[in-house]
Formats: structure tokens, sequence, C-alpha cells
């Protein structure tokens, strides 16, 4: 928007600033050549602004500076080796259908630059990378487009199953409309005319329920976005979206109306007009396979539901190999970057008793860290390369965070000689194939360091995967990236905060205090399964009350159709007891049979989700109970509304015009 994008970031003291930041710092002044403190410590140019990003895009930035300035900051950066990947590489390709190629010549660039190196790079669009996130063996596998095609079908489903019900109470109110038919035919409408009306008549009902759609969608849509802590919005000026909707709506108009349009239009004038009633038991046939089919879904959706809600309960009931309670992390910044500010700020936290344990990390408790294949061993096998999680922690880390050590020791200040020892957890010693770990000399990229101690695997990415091989090397030699401290357990937690939040501002008052509980963090990872849970419980209530409808529809239509027998049956003495086992059992046997069909489709669907959890809960017969009692239970209350009405109707009114 403003500045020389040719000239920007050349300077290593320059910045660019997105243009809500601009005006943030600015107002409507020209930010150019304007001085900002970055960290307030270092100045720095504004040389150029740029447009905000749009909301799905997946860089989410304020500001860019050089990467050189980055490189002065992070003094630890000039440390890493070949196998290292800390950051995020973007290659900007002149042709854009030259990506095959060029991941051809950069294949083998580790290699080539490191010896001990076996692993290959490649290119992945940015433009997939939000919805294809997921690599298997250099392959991409998925990631959160699986879950947009679970909804896509969802809604798929749910819209075949508000179909069916059109279907059911179109042909339910045949016998209404025979007549109308027979009119047509006889004054000279054509088949093809009636079936035309018909198919238009359900599109425009369609196009009725897409606005109500549109309303209700506008009104509930910041509740939604509340509710799962997203951000959705609808795209009126796009015009990919009314292509869509228009052709949703054609379709829906279709689908429904095309069986009642050539069920109705198949009707002849002369037997109709003479009184020809339907043929009921077809009809009724036709409408029993549409119910099962609804029950059918309903069923399996009741079965994922649960399933989906057992899985997210078994992984956040599972240990995670440290005690997240009472833990709080807060961002090193200014004063907080020094070692000997730490130390005083560590003094003074555990002098005023509000923290029981204080210690440093290099990055999040809950991140994933950075990666390095830069590792080496006596024994190691040269064709196998093994990639290492890496972080940085402090002394007492260990102790501060509630994790286990297995044998050996943690970083400690007692221990001057630390700076080239190292610490493994189990995973990594188990696949290093290391039976006397403690003492070991390896190689850490150029430096030589000793295993000191093994810890318990704890979790730190995704709690579904299974613990990476993870090397600890001491990172409190220089610069810090975030304080871990544990409450005391014996305080009120909210006069602790206070008091933590006092002495951090009296040693660091430039900045505001960056903190948060570990135990909010790690609540996190669960937000796409919880989204779909939420999800899955909307669609289960959507399946469940629209397939109840076409039951309804179902028993209106079969209680018309037996008004009279069921009116010589209470003549006879049947009771209402009777009459309502009459009614329901058909309708229960419908749903019994909905049930044997879906379950073993849930089974298979199910399976299928869990496979992709390295940790999962077993299948277990309670899903499928709570399925068929659920069904059972909602079928026969739907039915016995129309049963009971029925059974007490009066037999003279169905039998006084015989």
């Amino acid at each position: 928007l403003k500045g020389n994008e040719n000239q920007a970031l050349k300077n290593i003291n320059a910045v660019i600033l997105t243009e809500s930041l601009a005006f943030k710092l600015f107002g409507n002044e020209n930010p150019i050549n304007k001085i900002v403190k970055f960290d307030n410590t270092e100045p720095l140019t504004v040389e150029a602004v740029i447009a905000d990003l749009p909301e799905n895009s997946n860089l989410n930035f304020d500001y860019i500076m050089p990467w050189k300035l980055y490189e002065k900051k992070q003094t630890w950066i000039n440390e890493q080796g070949w196998g290292s990947n800390f950051c995020l590489t973007l290659v900007q390709l002149r042709d854009a259908n030259s990506i095959d190629q060029f991941n051809t010549t950069i294949k083998n660039f580790y290699t080539q630059n490191d010896k001990n190196a076996d692993n290959e790079l490649f290119l992945h669009p940015l433009a997939k990378w939000h919805l294809y996130s997921d690599f298997e063996n250099g392959k991409p596998v998925g990631g959160k487009i699986d879950q947009i095609r679970i909804f896509i079908v969802l809604a798929i489903c749910i819209l075949l199953i508000a179909c069916v019900n059109f279907m059911n109470l179109s042909t339910a109110r045949s016998e209404k409309r025979a007549k109308e038919v027979g009119v047509r035919k006889a004054i000279g409408s054509s088949r093809k005319a009636l079936i035309s009306q018909f198919i238009l008549e359900s599109t425009l009902l369609a196009f009725i329920g897409t606005v109500i759609a549109f309303i209700l969608l506008e009104i509930s849509l910041p509740y939604f976005n509340n509710l799962l802590n997203i951000n959705l919005a609808i795209q009126y000026n796009d015009y990919r979206y009314w292509l869509t909707l228009i052709g949703l709506v054609i379709f829906t108009g279709l689908i429904a109306g095309s069986y009642p349009a050539f069920y109705l239009s198949s009707f002849e004038p002369i037997k109709v007009l003479k009184g020809f009633s339907v043929n009921a038991n077809a009809a009724f046939s036709v409408r029993k396979v549409l119910v099962v089919c609804q029950f059918v879904f309903a069923g399996c959706l009741i079965v994922c539901t649960v399933v989906i809600y057992q899985q997210l309960n078994f992984i956040k009931e599972k240990p995670i190999g440290y005690d997240k309670g009472n833990l709080i992390q807060m961002v090193a910044h200014g004063n907080l970057q020094n070692k000997q500010k730490v130390e005083l700020l560590k003094e003074k936290l555990l002098k005023s008793g509000a923290a029981a344990n204080v210690s440093t990390l290099s990055m999040d408790l809950d991140q994933g860290g950075n990666n390095t294949s830069n590792v080496s061993w006596q024994g190691a096998n040269p064709k196998e390369s093994l990639l290492f999680n890496e972080r940085g922690i402090g002394y007492d880390f260990i102790k501060t965070i509630g994790a286990e050590m297995i044998s050996g020791r943690e970083f400690a200040a007692e221990f001057t000689a630390d700076s080239n020892k190292v610490i493994f957890n189990e995973t990594a010693i188990k696949a290093m194939g290391l039976k006397n770990p403690i003492g070991t000399v390896i190689s850490y990229g150029d430096i030589k360091c000793t295993i000191i101690g093994v810890m318990k695997d704890f979790v730190v990415e995704s709690p579904y995967k299974k613990v990476a091989p993870t090397i600890f090397y001491p990172f409190y030699k220089n610069s810090v990236g975030v304080i871990l401290v544990r409450l005391n357990e014996v305080k009120n937690i909210s006069s602790s905060l206070a008091q933590i939040d006092e002495i951090v501002k009296e040693i660091n008052p430039d900045y505001p205090v960056d903190r948060r509980f570990v135990s909010e963090s790690f609540e996190e990872k669960f937000q796409d399964e919880k989204l779909l849970g939420i999800l899955s419980n909307w669609f289960g209530g959507f399946a469940i009350f629209i397939s109840s409808l076409g039951l309804l529809g179902l028993a209106l239509f079969m209680a018309e159709q037996r008004k009279k027998e069921i009116s010589i049956r209470k003549v006879l003495g049947a009771s209402t007891g009777n009459i309502l086992t009459l009614l329901n059992k058909d309708f229960i046997k419908l749903v019994a049979l909905s049930n044997i069909i879906a379950f073993p489709i849930a089974y298979i669907i199910i399976n299928k989700w869990l496979s992709a959890f390295e940790y999962r809960i077993s299948i277990s017969f309670l899903p499928f109970f709570i399925a068929s009692g659920l069904s059972v239970i909602i079928a026969a209350l739907t039915v016995s509304m129309q049963s009971i009405k029925v059974a007490k109707a009066n037999p003279i009114d169905a039998l006084k015009y015989e």
C-alpha cells in the first residue's frame, strides 16, 4: 500500500507493518520512515505498509522484519545444523506448474550438505497447507479436509432425509390430489406437463425453505461462532456461493419432487374420476422403505456421536506425563530474557510463597518444538534417520512440571559443567537402542555431549499421537524463551497470581504480563474433536427430529387407512392398549430393521475414524445399545402420539357412513 516493495527489508533495521497495525500506531499519519521499537530495545524504520491478511489465511502476522535481525536477536539459530527445521521456508516459483521439476532438484539437498542426513526435501503448495497438512512418508494424507468432508456428507444426508419426508407427505396426500390429476388429464394435460408442475412446486418450496434458512442462519451464526470458537461469515459477494446455492435449490426440488411427480402423474383419469382408491399397500410399502432409510442414517449418527465423545474423554483422561494443574507459563519479554533477571524473578517468586517451583523453557510447554536429525551415537544404523524433537530446558524443569525421571538426573545449578550434557525421553532411548544410556557420549550437531538422564515420556504436541523421540539440552546460558511457574497449592490461586503479576511488573516494568495456565493451552488441543462432537450432536438431533416427522407422516397415513378397521375392533371389545400394540408393533419392527442395517455401517465408519488415532478406544457394545434404545423410544413416542388419538376416537365417527 505504501513504500518501495523492492527496497523494503534490505536494511537490517527495517520493518513492514500491516495496515491495521500502522493505523493503531500512527493513526492517519504517513508511517513511512517513522521509527518503532521492537522489544522496546531495537529501533526499526518503517519502510512499507501492506494490506491486512484475510482471516482465512494460514499466515497471521502484524509486521515483518528482516531475517538477519532475527538471527542477530536469536543467536542460537547459527548453531543449528542442516537437520533442524525450526522455521518455515517459503519458495515462490516462476512457473506454478514446475513444482515436480523443482522437487527433483531439491530432493537430495540435505544429503549434499550433510553426509549423515538421509531426509528428502519437497514443496507443498501453501494454498493446501490449511486443509492438507497431514503427511506420511512425505506424502499428504489429509488434514482438516477430512472433517469438512464428514460435515458435507452429514449435511447432504440430512437434506436427503428431508427430501424423503417430502416424498412421504406428498404421496400420503395422493388421494386428495388424485381427482385434480384426473381432471387435468381429462382436459388435455400431458403426463410431462403434470410432472413439470409437481417438480416446479417442490422447487418453489425448496426456494422458500432456503429463504427461511437464510433468516435462521443470520440469527444463529453469531451464537454458532461463539460456541465453536470460529469466525464464519456468509460470502454474499462471492458468485460461487450463489451458484452453489442455486444448484442446491434445483437439486433439492428435483430429488424431493421426482418420486411424487411420477407417482401422481401415473393415475388414469377414468379410474380416478370413477372413485378409484389409491393402492394403500403399495404406497405404504414405499414409505416403509423410506422411513427405514431415514432411521438407518439416524442410527449411524447416534453411534458415531457416542463413540466420538468416548474417544475424546479417553484422551482427556489418559495420563499426559506431567501435572498441568496449577502450572502457568509466561512468555519472556524484555528484562525476562536476561538470565540474571530470571534468577532474580525466581528468587522473589519462591520467597513470596506464591510459587512452589520455577524453571525456564525454550518455547511453550505444549508446543511441538524444533526437530533435528543431527544426532549420532555409537551403534546407530547409518541407513536409518531418526528425527528428534529438541527442547531447551532450565534448572529444576522436571520438578516444576511434575514429570518423572526414569534414571539419572536433571539439570541443576550445583552442577556447573552441564553445558555439554543432554537428557533424552524414554521413546528416544528405545529408538536409539541404548541399554545403558547414562554416561553415553553422543554427537549433537558438531558438539560431543554426555547423556545424564532419561525422562519419562510426556505429551507435548498432539495427545492423540505417540510421543516423539526428544532431546533436552540446557537452556540457561543466554536468553530465555518461556518461564514456567508451579503455583503453591496451599495458597489461594487468585492472590498468588496477583503476587506473581506484581513481582513480574517490578522486574519487567516496560512489558505487560503475558501468562496463561498450561491446562488452558492443553485444552485447545481438543478443539477439532470438540467441534466434531458438537456438530455431530446437532446433526444427529436434526436427523432424529426429521426422521421422527417422517415416521409421524407414515403413522398418520396408516391411521387414516386403518380407521374403520380400528373402529370395528373397538366395537368388538378391543382395549386402547390392544389398539396401541397393534399400531405400534409394525413401526418398532421398522426401527429394529433400520438398526440392524445401520450398526454394521456405523461400525465400519467409526472404525475407520478411530484408525487415525494412535491412542484410541475399543469399540464396545454401549454406543449400539444407546442408539437402539434411543431410536426405539423416540419411534414409540412419535407413533403413540397419533396411535392414542386414533385408539380413543369414537368408532361411530368412522362407521356412520357405512
